[in-house]
C-alpha cells in the first residue's frame, strides 16, 4: 500500500491561502470538467473519484468539510447485517464490500475492528437470542462473501456471564446469562475521514473550496457566493454533481428528501465504568433495532441512536430534543447496575439522514424513516444536473463512483473507470507500517503516516505538546495542524470538525483559549 499522493505531501495540504488562490482561479475562470456541490463524505468522495480519473474538479460547500450529516454519525462502518435481516441482500453485500475496502485498502489507519456485546438479560428471550446469534453468523458469511480477511474481523461467538461482565463491568448482574460477541468496523472519527478524502482529492488537483455557497445550479455550472466576503460569481463546468445531502432538494427541482434524525448522547467514561467492547442493547418492541454504546479512543462514550422523522425547514445544526435523550437513557439503563442520570450527559448531537422520499411527499403512504431503504439513488434532472442522495456513510465511495459514472455518461466526459476501491487516502499505510511509526498510537489512529509530523510539531514548538483541554488527549499541536494543513478556517472548524472537542460544550469553552493562543497568527491566517 502506497499512501504517497502525486505531488508529495504538501500537495494535499489545505489552507486559507490555498483556498483564496483556487477560488480566484475558479470563479469566472476556464470551464472545468466536474463541479461538486457538498463536501460531506459523498461529495468529497465524488471530488476524489473524478480527480482520480484525470478530470478537472472544483468542489464547494457553503460551510466546511463534514459540516452536516457526515460528522454526526455513529462512526460505524457497517457490514450490512441489518439489511440482510430485512431481506435486502444487495444493500447488505454492498455494505460488506465497502467495509472491507476501507479497513484493508483505503483507510486502515482510520477504520478498525470494533467488538460489540449483546447482553443476554431477562428482556432477551431464548428465541430472540437464537435469532440474534444466527444473524451474527450470517453477518460473518457476508464478511466472507466480501473477501474481508478473518484477521481483519474476528468471528462472532457466545460469551459466558463472567466474560460478559469482564468486557462490560457496568452491566446488571441479576439474570445476566451471558452475551453474544460480534465485530464490525468503526471509524476513529467520521469528520477526519471526510478531511482525508478532501485532501487526497486536492493532491490530485481538485480545488476544495469551503465557505462557498451554491446559489443556483445548471447543467453548465453554478452561481456561487463567497461566504467570507459576500462576493458572487459563476463557476463553469461540463458536469455538475449535487451531493448536498439533506439540502439537495433545495438545489434541484423534483428531489424530495425525507430527513431522519439520529441522536447520540456523550458521556464521560466514569459514567459506565471501563468498557472493553461496545454494547448492543435491544429496543423493547423492536425486532432488529438496538441502542448502541460506543466507547471512543478519546475516553468519551457515545450512546445512540434514534430514528425520528424531521418535518419543516432543515436546520444547519439540528437541535437534540429532550425526548430523544430520555428515550436513549431509558434503554441504556435497562441493562445497567447503576443508572446513568440526565446530569451525566455532558453533550449530545444529532445528524439528519438524507433519505429519499419514496412516498412522494404523501404522509399517508410514507413508511417509518426506520424502514426506508438506505440504498442510494443517483438522479439526473431534465437539465442534466446529477444528484446523489440516500445511502449511508459506509457506502460513500460507491455512491461517489455511481454519481461520477452517471455524470461521465450523461455529459459525455472522457474518463475511465473509478480507481478509488484501491486508492489509499492521505495517511493510509499497511498495518505493519502504521505499527512501526514513531508516534503515539492515538495519533496514528487519527493521522496515519502523518502522525510523526504532528507529534514532532508538538515537541518542536513550546507549549504545543500540551493538551488543549486538561484531562482530554487532543494537543495544541493538533489544533495548529488543522489550520496549517487541513483547511480549517476558524475556531469552529478546529474544535467541531478537525478535532471533536466541541462535542462537549464545557470542553469547547475551555479550548477556545488554546485556539486563540496558537503561535504565528495561525488563527488569523486561517480565518
Amino acid at each position: 500500500m502506497n499512501a504517497t499522493a502525486p505531488g508529495g505531501p504538501a500537495a494535499s495540504s489545505l489552507s486559507a491561502a490555498r483556498r483564496a488562490g483556487e477560488l480566484a482561479a475558479s470563479v469566472g475562470g476556464p470551464v472545468v470538467d466536474v463541479l461538486v456541490v457538498g463536501l460531506g463524505a459523498t461529495g468529497a468522495g465524488a471530488a476524489l473519484d473524478a480527480a482520480a480519473r484525470g478530470l478537472s474538479v472544483v468542489a464547494v460547500d457553503a460551510h466546511d468539510l463534514a459540516f452536516g450529516t457526515s460528522r454526526f454519525s455513529s462512526k460505524l462502518i457497517h457490514g450490512g447485517l441489518r439489511y440482510l435481516a430485512s431481506g435486502r441482500l444487495g444493500v447488505a453485500h454492498e455494505s460488506a464490500v465497502e467495509r472491507g475496502v476501507l479497513m484493508e485498502r483505503t483507510a486502515p489507519h482510520l477504520v478498525h475492528a470494533q467488538p460489540f456485546v449483546l447482553p443476554l438479560t431477562p428482556m432477551v428471550s431464548g428465541g430472540q437470542a437464537a435469532l440474534a446469534r444466527a444473524g451474527f453468523r450470517a453477518g460473518d458469511t457476508l464478511r466472507l462473501a466480501a473477501r474481508t480477511a478473518r484477521a481483519t474481523l474476528p468471528p462472532p461467538r457466545r460469551l459466558g456471564a463472567v466474560e460478559t461482565r469482564h468486557l462490560a463491568p457496568g452491566l446488571r448482574r441479576d439474570g445476566l446469562r451471558g452475551g453474544l460477541l460480534s465485530w464490525d468496523g468503526r471509524l476513529t472519527d467520521d469528520a477526519r475521514l471526510v478531511t482525508a478524502l478532501a485532501r487526497t482529492a486536492a493532491a490530485r488537483g481538485a480545488r476544495i473550496l469551503t465557505r462557498v455557497r451554491a446559489l443556483e445550479l445548471t447543467s453548465t455550472g453554478a452561481r456561487v457566493r463567497d461566504e467570507l466576503t459576500g462576493e458572487e460569481g459563476g463557476i463553469r463546468a461540463r458536469a455538475v454533481i449535487n451531493a448536498a445531502g439533506v439540502w439537495a432538494g433545495g438545489l434541484v427541482d423534483g428531489v424530495r428528501i425525507r430527513p431522519s434524525r439520529g441522536t447520540h448522547l456523550v458521556l464521560r467514561p466514569e459514567s459506565l465504568g471501563p468498557l472493553s467492547a461496545g454494547l448492543h442493547i435491544p429496543i423493547p418492541g423492536e425486532s432488529n433495532r438496538f441502542v448502541l454504546v460506543l466507547p471512543q479512543d478519546d475516553g468519551r462514550v457515545f450512546v445512540g441512536l434514534t430514528d425520528e422523522p424531521v418535518d419543516g425547514d432543515i436546520p444547519d445544526v439540528p437541535e437534540v430534543p429532550e425526548t430523544d435523550i430520555g428515550f436513549l437513557l431509558d434503554v441504556l439503563c435497562s441493562v445497567l447496575h447503576t443508572p446513568v442520570r440526565r446530569g451525566d450527559v455532558v453533550g449530545a448531537f444529532a445528524g439528519l439522514r438524507p433519505l429519499l422520499d419514496t412516498a412522494q411527499g404523501n404522509p399517508e403512504t410514507a413508511p417509518r424513516t426506520a424502514d426506508i431503504s438506505r440504498r442510494h439513488a443517483v438522479l439526473t434532472s431534465p437539465e442534466g444536473v446529477v444528484t446523489v442522495v440516500g445511502g449511508k456513510l459506509t457506502t460513500y465511495r460507491r455512491m461517489a463512483e455511481d454519481a461520477v459514472d452517471t455524470a461521465v455518461r450523461v455529459r459525455g466526459l472522457a474518463a475511465g473507470p473509478s480507481p478509488t476501491a484501491s486508492l489509499p487516502l492521505v495517511g493510509a499505510a499497511a498495518p505493519h507500517v502504521l505499527a512501526s511509526l514513531p508516534a503515539p498510537r492515538r495519533l496514528v489512529r487519527l493521522y496515519g503516516t502523518e502522525a510523526p509530523a504532528v507529534h514532532a510539531l508538538g515537541a518542536r514548538e513550546p507549549g504545543l505538546g500540551e493538551p488543549a483541554v486538561p484531562g482530554y488527549p487532543v494537543t495544541r499541536a493538533e489544533l495548529l495542524w488543522a489550520l496549517r494543513h487541513e483547511g480549517a478556517l476558524d475556531e469552529e472548524d478546529v474544535l467541531d470538525r478537525r478535532t471533536r472537542i466541541g462535542l462537549v460544550p464545557a470542553d469547547r469553552d475551555t479550548a477556545l483559549e488554546a485556539v486563540r493562543a496558537l503561535p504565528d497568527g495561525a488563527l488569523s491566517h486561517g480565518g
